[in-house]
């Protein structure tokens, strides 16, 4: 279960859900909030490398729509 993809993808995600997360803390933004805590849900739950680096990627292209909806 546990393959150097997996743990790459997991650390490299992990840490950009982390950022999003502080970013919409300090900005008091819900989208990137919010989006940031589902990246770190996701590096933890799912057990592929390509099915979280997809799932994130999603995550992030919604939080850019909802950021350019003026959300």
């Amino acid at each position: 279960m546990f393959n150097a993809h997996f743990l790459f993808a997991s650390l490299i995600w992990g840490s950009i859900g982390f950022a999003f997360f502080i970013f919409g803390k300090k900005q008091s933004s819900w989208v990137p909030l919010i989006g940031g805590l589902l990246m770190l849900a996701v590096s933890y739950l799912v057990s592929s490398a390509l099915g979280m680096s997809l799932i994130c990627i999603g995550i992030i292209a919604v939080m850019w729509f909802l950021l350019r909806r003026g959300y």
